[in-house]
Parts: structure tokens; sequence; C-alpha cells
């Protein structure tokens, strides 16, 4: 069976499967999406849109062999007949939302009606929402003290990684990638070492590396000034601002190297304060153990939580899938 077939028989069978099924039956609508914490991403996002009409299911590609990934997403369900009204996919962003169609990925996740991607570059950017992390250590913590900014650490991340990532996006439009490569901006903007109670030395890292990598590339393109100030205004006119541009680094890296070591340092003074309370509040030793005991027993890995959060439901960022969604289903 060509490939062509299989896959307008793919969105012709959910078409026909709820056709047959009872007029009173809702509707279900099949929401491929990318690997195992995409379904619970995606289930927050689609959840909202759920009634007594419609539901959705959430799943991978392939329930044969179990392929995963944004490209087998693509591949399976976009060559050839679009994907159709009861079948849907659903994306991290990558930079395919940046390079507005410059390749065929990028033109197929925002040209088709059946397409939904993140705007931000994944779901962990989702996850490491800044103004939402002070809740991400409290669910660790069970301690409500806020002893660090998280949104001001953010944002001036974000300033000072803003001309780079500009730099970034150009060279990934106009195909020079290879000479700065995503793994090449990852490890400028780790921010190494960091001290919660003194940040600004991780800041002036970044921004010493920041600028050692500008001058480099002005010097590989001497030519460039145009270009990237029309790409700079692209970006702010897609949203991305000098504050939010973590938002739109890699998601795993933000995820895995910037942001849960930080939350990892914060989390241990918090944990540390609630448990300084109570060895001195508690009467005796046996109530120092039990409520010691009862504490440690109470607190959550850093990770999961971070995984869980849902802070970011309040971005612009995901108001934007919202509409879109909103968007596709008053068509529907």
């Amino acid at each position: 069976m060509g490939k062509r077939l299989r896959d307008n028989l793919n969105s012709n069978y959910f078409e026909a499967a709820n056709a047959l099924t009872s007029k009173k039956a809702r509707h279900r609508i099949v929401a491929y999406v990318e690997s195992y914490d995409d379904i619970y991403f995606w289930r927050t996002v689609l959840g909202e849109f759920e009634n007594d009409k419609r539901y959705f299911e959430v799943m991978l590609p392939s329930k044969v062999n179990l392929t995963r990934g944004k490209k087998s997403v693509l591949m399976n369900f976009l060559e050839g007949e679009p994907l159709g009204k009861d079948m849907i996919a659903c994306v991290d962003a990558d930079y395919d939302y940046l390079l507005q169609r410059r390749t065929r990925q990028s033109a197929m996740v925002l040209d088709s009606p059946y397409v939904f991607h993140t705007y931000v570059y994944a779901i962990e950017n989702f996850q490491c929402y800044a103004p939402s992390l002070h809740n991400v250590c409290v669910s660790v913590t069970l301690n409500d003290h806020r002893i660090f900014d998280f949104r001001t650490y953010f944002q001036l991340y974000s300033e000072v990684l803003f001309p780079l990532f500009v730099w970034s996006i150009m060279l990934y439009r106009n195909g020079n990638y290879p000479r700065f490569s995503i793994s090449d901006f990852n490890r400028i903007s780790d921010p190494g070492g960091f001290n919660m109670h003194h940040p600004e030395p991780s800041i002036s890292n970044v921004r010493r590396k920041v600028r050692t990598k500008i001058n480099d590339l002005q010097r590989q393109f001497p030519d460039a000034k145009e270009e990237y100030l029309a790409t700079k205004a692209d970006l702010l006119a897609l949203g991305v601002t000098p504050q939010t541009t973590y938002l739109y680094i890699q998601g795993h890296h933000l995820f895995d190297t910037v942001v849960s070591p930080i939350l990892s340092k914060v989390c241990n003074v918090l944990r540390q304060e609630r448990q300084n309370e109570i060895y001195h509040a508690a009467a005796h030793k046996t109530q120092k153990h039990n409520e010691m005991t009862c504490y440690e027993n109470s607190l959550q890995d850093i990770k999961v939580m971070l995984k869980k959060n849902s802070g970011y439901m309040a971005s612009e960022q995901f108001r934007r899938i919202q509409d879109d969604i909103r968007q596709y289903l008053d068509s529907y």
C-alpha cells in the first residue's frame, strides 16, 4: 500500500469511525505527539476544549514500533494527504516557528491547519516559565519563603543572550548554521557556577562569552549587519523579546543545564531553613524526630515537580496555542 494512500486512510478512518457512532456519542479527536512527556502537556492544553460533543485522545504516532519524535509525527502523517479534522499533530516548535518557512519542515508546521506547535522552543521551556518557578520550589520543599527572584534573573539572562540568539536564528535561516550550531549556542548560554546569594557572576560569565562569540561572528560575516537587523525586527514581531529569550532556546538544555541546577540550590536553602525551624521549635527529641521524618517524607523531586509545573498557563505563548485550538474547533 502506497504511503499517500496509507496517510489518507488514517485520516479518513477516524472521520468514518466518528460518523458511525451514535449522534449522542462524543466525537473522538486523536492528537499525535512526540514523546511520553508531551502526552501530559498536550492533555493539559486540549482538556479545556472537551465537552459533551467531543473529546481528545493524546497518543504517540505509532503503537506498533513505538517510534517517537517530531520527524516521526510529521513524516508519518503529513506526507501526502493532510491529517484531517479528527486527527491532529501537536509538536514542539523548536526553531521551525522562528525559521518562518525557510525549510520544508517549518512550512509543514506553520501551514497545516491540523498541526499545532508550542511557539516556544519546546514544552520544557514552558515548564521553566520563570514567574512560576517559585511555586515549583514550594511544591518541592513546602516552604513558601521567597528567597530568590527568578523573574528578574531570567530577564537579565535573556537580555544578555538576545543579541547572540538573533545571530543563531539568522544563520539557521540563511543556511550557515554549521558555523554556529545550537550546540555551540548552548555552550555559551551555560551560566556555569551559580551562587544563589550572588547570582551576578553567572550573568557576567554568560555576557563575556556572548561578547566573544559575537566579535567572532562579526569577523566571519562582516557584511551581515543589514540582515541581522532585519532578523532582529522579525523576531520582535514574532513575539521574541530580549526579556523572554530563554523561552526560545533549546528546551532540554534550559531544563537540565540552566534551570534545574539553579532550582536545586534554591531548594537546598529552603529545605535547610525549614529543617532548622523544626529543630528549634520542637519541644523534645521525640517530637523533633517525628516532625523531621514527616517533613522529609513530604519532600518532592525537583525535576518531577518541574515537569508537572503548569504555571506557564498564564503566559502569552500558551494563550496563543489556545487561540489556535479554538480557531480550529470553530471551523470543525
